[in-house]
């Protein structure tokens, strides 16, 4: 396994990149008086919670397994995705309520030129950073990174929609764009907030492996059948970068304990080399018995 508490330093440079974006933001917002790069920097806001917020979701994430959570603790980052999603959906509301007011109430904006220049520079900063969050999120499979780097794309597309309307009124002397388009960031963050909350959703209720995933594991079982043996009740779920699967290997009864567990070793042997850090359950049972066909159920009932 993976040590996972390496992960936490791509959230230690999160972290250090939001409170340089929210400066930058900042100033770009008191320099022109622009309420769409004000909503800008109010993300960049979010984006420092929710970069401490998986830094601490990561340490958690990296305990290994104790008395009290045999199966490790790595289902803590899908927490992580969630209170990202909130987040942003707050953030999104406090924006569109400011866009609102100021839509009624238009103001003329200031020093338009300087503004963009530092927020094209702080959308450059987060760009690269999503970009680097999201590689490590992939190569350790990590919700959290994946979550964290989305959001800061997310983050750059609204930066450059931003940019763009304060630009249209710079060249326009249409002040009412500017609230438009942070309205139009707004709906864009609910969206990736919304993503962001079913991804949580979908960890913490122990949903099955993706189709691709299942796939594999049913080839490698497959493989391994035949006219004497069979198999039923697999079972899939994920937990942060672990893996889980459950199975029941029917075999005749005549068989050894022996042969049967050489059998059942080779099975999950293949399947862990299938899919790094998978936890492999399998259960023999002998074919020939009515009662193990009573196993397919989650639920198994006795009369």
């Amino acid at each position: 396994m993976r040590d996972r508490r390496r992960l936490t330093r791509y959230a230690w440079f999160s972290v250090a990149t939001a409170v340089f974006t929210i400066g930058l933001k900042a100033a770009a917002y008191f320099l022109t008086n622009s309420v769409g790069l004000l909503s800008d920097a109010l993300e960049s806001g979010v984006n420092l919670v929710t970069a401490v917020l998986a830094l601490i979701i990561l340490s958690i994430a990296a305990q290994p397994p104790d008395e009290e959570h045999a199966y490790g603790h790595a289902k803590a980052e899908y927490f992580a995705n969630g209170a990202q999603g909130m987040l942003i959906l707050i953030a999104a509301g406090t924006i569109g309520v400011t866009a609102v007011r100021r839509l009624l109430d238009p103001q003329p904006l200031e020093q338009v030129g300087i503004g963009l220049a530092i927020a094209a520079a702080a959308a450059a900063c987060n760009g690269l950073m999503a970009r680097i969050l999201l590689q490590a999120g992939r190569k350790h499979d990590s919700p959290t990174l994946i979550g964290e780097g989305k959001h800061l794309m997310t983050d750059v597309w609204t930066t450059g929609g931003v940019l763009l309307g304060v630009g249209a009124v710079a060249l326009t002397g249409w002040v009412w764009l500017d609230p438009l388009i942070a309205i139009l960031v707004a709906g864009q963050i609910v969206v990736a907030g919304s993503r962001l909350l079913r991804q949580s959703v979908d960890g913490l209720m122990d949903r099955a492996l993706p189709p691709a995933e299942l796939a594999q594991i049913v080839a490698v079982l497959e493989a391994h059948m035949g006219e004497q043996v069979q198999y039923h009740a697999l079972r899939t779920r994920k937990s942060g970068s672990r893996r889980f699967i459950t199975v029941h290997i029917q075999a005749p009864g005549a068989w050894s304990v022996q042969r049967g567990h050489e059998l059942l070793e080779e099975i999950e042997r293949d399947l862990r080399q299938t899919l790094p850090e998978a936890s492999v359950f399998t259960h023999l049972e002998p074919a020939e018995d009515p009662v193990s066909w009573q196993d397919i159920p989650l639920l198994r009932e006795d009369d």
